[in-house]
C-alpha cells in the first residue's frame, strides 16, 4: 500500500478500494503457496527404485559384515591381541577396541555427510565403501601380539578408527538414498530393506565366524582362522563398489541441481533456508531436528547393539555357553527378524512411523527384564524365547527406523545432518554398550545390567517418539511428492486443485 494511501479496512463504504484489497492480498497469498502442477511431482521409475533399493542394501549388507566380524570375534581377538592373565581385562581391551572406532564416527558423519549433499549421494556411498573394505582387509594381516608387541593392538585401533571413520558416511547416506528414490506412499516398505541388508551381514559374519571356530577349534582360531573372515571383505568390497557405482543419483538430489526447481521449493516451504553442505547451518537452524535425532537413535542402537553384538558374548562369558552355540542362537533369532522386517516396513506406511517404534521402545522398556531373565535361565528353549522378545522389539525399530530418520531433515541438508546426528547418538550410545555393560556386570555382579541399561534407553527413546511428528505417506521436506504412477501423480494435482467459485 503506498503512503498516503487510506486503509480500505478503515473505510469499508469503498468497495473499488476493498475490491483491491482483496486481489492484492490473494496474489500474495498465491505467491506464498503457488498451486501443484503436475510438474512439480516426481513419478518414480519402479525398476530404478528396485535397482537403487537393492544396490544400497546389499552394499549396506557388505559395510555391515565387515563390521560385524569384529564384534563375533571379540573373545578371540582379545587373546590376540591383549595378552593377559585376566579375561575380564581381556575381554574389556577387546570391546575397548570395538568402541574405539565409534570415536570417530561423528567426524565421518561431518566429513562425508555435507560432501554428499554437495557432490551427491552416490559418490559419497562408493567412497565410504572403499574404506571400509580397506580397513577390515587390513586387519586381517596385522602380526599378532606375540610377533611385533605394542604395534599390533596400535595397528588393529588404527585400522578400527578407518573402518568408524567410513562408517560415519555409510548409514545416513544409504537411509536417505533410498528414501529420496522411494514414493512417499511406500517409503516405509523400501527403507526397510537397508535394514534387512544390515541384518544379512550381520548373519553373514555370524555364521562364517561360527563355521570356522566349529570346523578349526579354539587354538587353530587364535592362530589364523580368526584372519579368515577379514580378508574375505577385500572381495566383498569390490562388489560392493562394483554395485553403488552403477546407480544413478537421487531424484531428488537432482532436482535440487536444478535452480528453477529448488526455488520453487524454497518458495513452498519455509525450512529450507540452509544451503548445500552447510554444516554450519546444521547446527544453527536444525539442532531440534538433530537432538530428536539424536534420542530417538540412542534409545534404537543401545538395543540394537546390546542384541546384535553383545549377546553372543554375554552367553558365553555370562551364561557359559560355547561362542559357536551362542553365535548359533543369534543366527536363529536374526533369521526371523529377517522375514519380517520388510512387512514392519509395509505396516509403518499404513499405520505411521509413530505407533511401530513406540511399540518397539515400549517393548524393551516392559520386555527387558522378563528376557533376561529367561536368558538367565539358561536352557535352549528359555535362551531362544528371550532372545525372540528383544528382536520382536527390535524388529519394530528397525523396519521403521530407515524412513523415519531421513525425514526429519530438508533435502539440501539432509545427508549430513543425519550422518552427524546418527553417529554422534552411536558414537556415545551404541559402540559403547558393549564395554558399558560388561563393566557394569563386573561392577555389580548382577546379569540383569543388561536389561536395566536397555529400558533406561527406552525410556528416552519413548519421550522421542511422542515428540517427533507423523511423517508417513508425506513429501520428504525440500522435495516435492513423490508417487509411483503418472494416474497417482494426476490424483494428487487434482486433489490439491482449489475448489470452483461460483
Amino acid at each position: 500500500m503506498a503512503a498516503g494511501e487510506p486503509d480500505p479496512l478503515e473505510n469499508p463504504a469503498d468497495p473499488a478500494a476493498v475490491k483491491r484489497h482483496r486481489n492484492l492480498f490473494r496474489a500474495v497469498r498465491r505467491r506464498r503457496n503457488p498451486p501443484l502442477r503436475r510438474t512439480d511431482i516426481t513419478v518414480t521409475d519402479e525398476a530404478a527404485v528396485k535397482r537403487a533399493v537393492k544396490a544400497a542394501s546389499l552394499g549396506n549388507a557388505m559395510e555391515w559384515f565387515d563390521f560385524g566380524i569384529y564384534s563375533y570375534l571379540a573373545v578371540t581377538l582379545g587373546h590376540v591381541f591383549f595378552p593377559s592373565g585376566n579375561d575380564t581385562v581381556q575381554l574389556l581391551s577387546s570391546f575397548a577396541t570395538f568402541a574405539v572406532s565409534f570415536l570417530v564416527r561423528p567426524l565421518g558423519g561431518m566429513v562425508f555427510g555435507p560432501m554428499g549433499d554437495r557432490v551427491g549421494r552416490k559418490k559419497v556411498l562408493a567412497l565410504t565403501m572403499i574404506l571400509m573394505a580397506v580397513g577390515t582387509f587390513a586387519i586381517g594381516l596385522i602380526p599378532s601380539y606375540a610377533a611385533i608387541g605394542f604395534w599390533a593392538p596400535a595397528l588393529l585401533i588404527l585400522f578400527r578408527l578407518i573402518q568408524g571413520f567410513s562408517t560415519g558416511g555409510e548409514y545416513g547416506g544409504a537411509s536417505t538414498f533410498i528414501a529420496e528414490y522411494a514414493p512417499d506412499r511406500r517409503r516405509g516398505f523400501f527403507g526397510s530393506f537397508l535394514e534387512l541388508g544390515t541384518l544379512a551381514g550381520y548373519v553373514g559374519a555370524a555364521g562364517l565366524v561360527t563355521a570356522l571356530t566349529t570346523v578349526l577349534g579354539d587354538s587353530q582360531m587364535e592362530s589364523w582362522g580368526w584372519r579368515v573372515p577379514f580378508l574375505v571383505a577385500g572381495p566383498i568390497g569390490l562388489v560392493g563398489l562394483y554395485l553403488r557405482l552403477r546407480l544413478d543419483e537421487t531424484p531428488a538430489f537432482r532436482k535440487l541441481e536444478d535452480d528453477s526447481v529448488h526455488r520453487a521449493s524454497e518458495a513452498a516451504s519455509s525450512v529450507e533456508t540452509a544451503r548445500k553442505g552447510d554444516l554450519a547451518a546444521v547446527f544453527r537452524e536444525q539442532w531440534p531436528a538433530l537432538v530428536l535425532c539424536v534420542c530417538l537413535v540412542g534409545g534404537y542402537n543401545i538395543n540394537d547393539y546390546m542384541l546384535l553384538s553383545y549377546m553372543p558374548t554375554y552367553l558365553s562369558d555370562e551364561m557359559g555357553y560355547s561362542e559357536a552355540h551362542g553365535l548359533l542362537l543369534l543366527i536363529a533369532t536374526m533369521v526371523v527378524l529377517m522375514l519380517v522386517v520388510n512387512q514392519v516396513g509395509r505396516l509403518s506406511d499404513r499405520l505411521g512411523r509413530k505407533p511401530l517404534l513406540m511399540a518397539g521402545m515400549l517393548g524393551f522398556l516392559v520386555l527387558s527384564v522378563p528376557a533376561f531373565l529367561l536368558v538367565g535361565q539358561g536352557s535352549l528353549v528359555a535362551v531362544s524365547c528371550g532372545m525372540l522378545m528383544l528382536g520382536l522389539s527390535l524388529v519394530c525399530m528397525l523396519g521403521t527406523m530407515s524412513a523415519a530418520l531421513p525425514a526429519l531433515f530438508p533435502t539440501q541438508v539432509r545427508y549430513g545432518a543425519l550422518s552427524v546426528g546418527y553417529n554422534l547418538s552411536t558414537s556415545v550410545f551404541g559402540g559403547t554398550t558393549p564395554l558399558v555393560v560388561t563393566a557394569l556386570i563386573s561392577a555389580t555382579g548382577s546379569d540383569l545390567m543388561p536389561a536395566f541399561y536397555g529400558m533406561a534407553a527406552a525410556l528416552v527413546g519413548t519421550v522421542a517418539v511422542v515428540c517427533m511428528k507423523e511423517t508417513a505417506r508425506k513429501p520428504l521436506a525440500g522435495s516435492p511428492p513423490s508417487v509411483a504412477t503418472r494416474q497417482e501423480a494426476a490424483d494428487l494435482v487434482e486433489s490439491k486443485a482449489p475448489a470452483p467459485r461460483f
